[in-house]
């Protein structure tokens, strides 16, 4: 149950990621399940690396932290990406 809750975790992350950086009509759906869980393990280190708490669980606080790598990841792969 916990890889299914991933997978729904990293869509709902990844998506709403993509639809803040305006790259979701770039991506299809499998893209963004990857974003929002590289997401989530990239934020998780942000926030460890800040002395908070990473992600959680299934909670709003998580997917903060999740939207968060995966904005972080987007904007880093647009500088690479771009220039």
């Amino acid at each position: 149950m916990n890889v299914i809750l991933w997978i729904i975790f990293g869509a709902i992350a990844g998506w709403i990621a993509s639809v803040v950086m305006k790259t979701d009509w770039e991506q299809g759906p499998i893209a963004d399940i990857i974003l929002g869980i590289v997401g989530a393990v990239a934020g998780g280190l942000i926030m460890n690396f800040f002395g908070q708490a990473g992600v959680t669980g299934f909670n709003f606080y998580s997917l903060f932290v999740a939207v968060l790598g995966s904005i972080i990841i987007l904007f880093v792969g647009r500088m690479f990406y771009r220039t």
